[in-house]
């Protein structure tokens, strides 16, 4: 991790502040009104979903952050990017696992993170349906209500729980879905929560083993990295080189595991991505 100078650790400070009490305020809107019938529509031709609690989640957040940060640059998930030229960026996703939350599964969460010249140096992520917080900044750790997070390592790689996270525009990819269906095959359980956030959480509180990643950006995916890595674990891409990719114009392909669990991670994607590769060259 980089060195912070004490400014910038104070202003990550303050941001820790407030976006731990803004997030808190936008949970409560998502778990008010879960269950509810929600008025929903798609984004987009790929099948994403927005609710009106979105837009009102969304709202809570970028007025406290526009108020107390006006010269910080801010994206988010449906009001786009405030357009502010800054060394600070904020992203956030106000409810993440939209689909989940419209279907009456309390499986779902809102995402704030800070980026400073390009890397994640804050995520605050909150499960309102069971008032989970977790918080990470950098060189600190990363907390779930106060405990600290270690990311598990197991002997047998048999056992291994794996989170996988698909974007919307490669759903039936079929190189997506032969690798995808390989590490099901070759691990005790994969899981998709549709829920991004909250796998991040899980793997780096020791709930998963790792995660695979296949081209899926957003505005909630540096908390969940920042999250791992303070946890103790690594993101690497389908390579084995760190992954630092923070320009969104290049899709994103990774690995998340505790570092001792990496060559073993690397061969389950590059086998599977080998006979995903054979398969589509014998039709």
């Amino acid at each position: 991790m980089r060195e912070v100078g004490a400014s910038i650790q104070e202003t990550i400070q303050l941001a820790k502040e407030i976006a731990t009490r803004v997030i808190l305020e936008a949970g409560a809107i998502a778990k008010e009104r879960f269950d509810q019938a929600a008025q929903m529509e798609e984004k987009d031709e790929f099948g994403d979903m927005v609710t009106e609690v979105d837009y009102l989640a969304e709202e809570v957040i970028l007025k406290k952050l526009s108020q107390s940060f006006p010269d910080h640059r801010i994206q988010s998930e449906e009001a786009g990017d405030n357009g502010v030229e800054s060394d600070w960026f904020w992203q956030i996703d106000p409810l993440d696992g939209t689909n989940n939350f419209a279907i009456g599964l309390p499986v779902f969460s809102a995402s704030i993170t800070l980026l400073f010249q390009n890397e994640p140096v804050l995520g605050v992520i909150y499960e309102p349906m069971v008032d989970r917080l977790y918080v990470s900044s950098i060189n600190e750790g990363a907390l779930c209500n106060g405990r600290t997070l270690n990311i598990s390592k197991k002997e047998n790689p048999d056992r291994f729980i794996v989170g996988w996270i698909q974007g919307h525009k490669v759903q039936n990819e079929e190189r997506a879905v032969r690798l995808r269906n390989y590490i099901d095959l070759n691990c005790k359980r994969m899981m998709r929560l549709w829920a991004p956030t909250l796998q991040w959480c899980m793997l780096a509180k020791g709930d998963l083993d790792g995660i695979i990643l296949y081209n899926s950006e957003g505005d909630d995916l540096y908390s969940g990295i920042l999250m791992v890595k303070e946890a103790g674990g690594i993101v690497i891409d389908f390579e084995g080189n760190e992954f630092r990719q923070t320009d969104s114009s290049k899709a994103p392909y990774f690995i998340a595991c505790h570092p001792e669990h990496k060559d073993h991670f690397l061969k389950l994607v590059n086998d599977g991505l080998e006979l995903a590769n054979v398969s589509s060259m014998a039709k």
